[in-house]
């Protein structure tokens, strides 16, 4: 079995336990006992899923590695295709970043074919931003080879250790939604939480 107890990010220990294993400091309330021994699980979960990622990371099989795609342009592809047909105003403020900036992402990923920008059939100053065939068959392949992988592993576990994963999962989405739920409630509660970027990328959808 390897090491559970160290996380390896470009050689780095994540997590180290302290001499004397099990024993306790003088003076350890069970309350801190247990907030210490939920903190090293913890960390050896998040070891756990970063050495899995490296291993899928040396997958050059991956799509990802032969498109050529900027982290910026990989993050405007996803949003297309969860999103659909965005604004350019709209795109620009979930990205974070103005509208002249969005515009030149735009014109490289136009000239590979990858999106499209039309205009709004509602108003001609808007600019939308779509994918086109080549760019839907291309992330759909990136998200997919992720998903392929996952379910080969799986494959290789047995009735019993599927059972525990799927309870795992079904508590991490459990604690996302409570966690997204609550960041939506108070992002309409406080407006001020609206990046800087939104108020400029609102006045040029046109772009």
């Amino acid at each position: 079995m390897p090491d559970t107890n160290k996380w390896f990010s470009m050689g780095v220990p994540w997590y180290r336990p302290s001499s004397g294993g099990s024993h306790h400091a003088t003076g350890t309330s069970p309350k801190e006992r247990a907030l210490s021994q939920e903190e090293k699980l913890i960390a050896d979960i998040m070891g756990a899923q970063i050495r899995l990622e490296h291993l899928f990371a040396d997958d050059r099989s991956d799509p990802l590695f032969s498109s050529h795609l900027t982290m910026s342009q990989l993050k405007i592809m996803l949003l297309l295709s969860r999103r659909g047909t965005l604004a350019g105003g709209e795109l620009a403020r979930m990205l974070g970043v103005g509208a002249a900036t969005l515009s030149g992402m735009i014109d490289r990923l136009v000239v590979q074919d990858l999106v499209t920008r039309t205009e709004d059939l509602n108003d001609r100053r808007v600019r939308r931003i779509g994918l086109t065939k080549a760019g839907t068959e291309l992330i759909e392949g990136i998200i997919t080879a992720g998903v392929a992988k996952q379910r080969e592993l799986l494959s290789r576990l047995s009735a019993e250790e599927l059972t525990i994963v799927a309870q795992a999962m079904e508590l991490l989405v459990r604690e996302a939604g409570c966690q997204a739920a609550a960041a939506a409630e108070a992002s309409l509660s406080d407006p001020a939480a609206i990046t800087p970027a939104s108020g400029e990328a609102q006045r040029d959808q046109s772009d």
